[in-house]
């Protein structure tokens, strides 16, 4: 059902003040209050009345009236549930429309219910819950990363009392039922046409409390300790991907399922590769023989080295791939590819007989050769 528009409600214009505001909400309340029609027209009146108020409960407060006119309904609805509308709200001055005694009285209580955390709705016992989950960070090596691993974590955590089995209560005895709330869960309370309830802080909504506490948890149902857990690291893990114990976080409430644990992966940077997602990069270095004449030379894999062949004239920066040499997907059979990226490396020093055939090739090939570079680089 639409609602209608806060100004409209109380027959104010959009710049109206605050005062304006107040008095419209005064007239009003006048009108409608439930105490103040005929019994024929009682449950009618409720309805507006709850209607003007929750109009008067946004536009007196500046930061509701500053996201209603910007976003309307859907700037209250979405930010405040209906307690939150309330909370805060003045309603001081108003003394004079209730016939049920003074402000404090009626609308006092009410307000403090409402900043207090109550909420409307039926009685709502709790029963057992789900604990909550954890994270956990791991780091491994690019290596670990690519076979899969095992690795021993420990973690600090509640876990169900063994002795009470979640109950809380000492083996032998049972709960009683809560006197505060009598067994429902709640506190209600009922002011008029209001009707407001609160979880009961004696039983914390269960509906029952603990006569004599487990020894164990002292009535709590769960004790913290140290647990090791074994986690299997599929290989071709990422940075980032997650892996999920069941039922490895904190205890349930009240004999409830534990949480989940989440153990996220980080994998370090490796001293030569470089990975991209599945594929892995690499630089090697090679000599002016190779690179011009050809050959093969040694290159490094996650597996050990494999020999790549070079063909001649290769240049350098040149870039080979080796296929299925990368990391295997953590989500399918595929592998990716290793990419060796060559630059040709020059000698240090050379022996006479090679400055001579450099030399010499140089001459055939049309080059000039400075020889004082070459002392200068090779020496004598």
């Amino acid at each position: 059902m639409t609602k209608r528009d806060y100004y409209e409600i109380l027959n104010v214009s959009k710049s109206a003040s605050e005062d304006e505001i107040k008095k419209a909400y005064r007239n009003l309340a006048m009108q409608f209050h439930p105490d103040r029609v005929t019994a024929d027209k009682k449950k009618e009146a409720e309805e507006r009345f709850k209607e003007i108020s929750e109009a008067y409960a946004v536009l007196s407060d500046k930061d509701k009236r500053r996201l209603y006119d910007q976003y309307g309904h859907a700037g209250i609805d979405n930010r405040y549930t209906s307690e939150d509308i309330f909370r805060n709200a003045d309603f001081s001055g108003f003394e004079d429309i209730f016939q049920r005694g003074g402000f404090e009285d009626v609308f006092g209580d009410i307000f403090n219910i409402f900043g207090g955390g109550f909420s409307t709705g039926r009685s709502q016992r709790t029963g057992p819950a789900r604990g909550a989950d954890l994270e956990y960070h791991i780091t491994i090596t690019l290596e670990e990363a690519y076979r899969g691993c095992e690795k021993t974590i420990e973690i600090y955590h509640t876990q169900t009392c063994l002795v009470c089995k979640g109950s809380g209560a000492k083996p032998g005895t049972t709960k009683k039922t809560c006197p505060t709330c009598k067994g429902h869960g709640v506190v209600r309370y009922a002011r008029g046409f209001f009707s407001l309830q609160q979880t009961c802080q004696k039983c914390g909504g269960s509906g029952e409390i603990v006569g004599t506490p487990c020894s164990e948890c002292s009535g709590r149902g769960k004790v913290k300790k140290q647990s090791n857990i074994t986690i299997k690291i599929p290989s071709g893990v990422d940075t980032g991907n997650t892996i999920r114990a069941k039922s490895q976080g904190e205890a349930g409430e009240k004999g409830g399922p534990a949480g989940d644990l989440y153990i996220i992966i980080r994998v370090l940077n490796h001293k030569i590769f470089r990975r991209e997602k599945d594929d892995i990069y690499i630089e090697v270095p090679i000599g002016y023989a190779s690179a011009a004449l050809g050959g093969e030379i040694s290159v490094p894999t996650l597996e050990g080295n494999v020999s790549m062949k070079i063909p001649a004239g290769t240049e350098s920066n040149r870039i080979f791939r080796l296929k299925g040499k990368g990391m295997p997907s953590v989500n399918s059979s595929r592998v990716g590819d290793e990419y060796v990226k060559v630059h040709i490396n020059p000698p240090k020093t050379l022996s006479s007989r090679q400055k001579e055939l450099l030399k010499e090739f140089g001459h055939i090939s049309g080059e000039s050769i400075d020889e004082g570079v070459i002392k200068r680089i090779f020496g004598k």
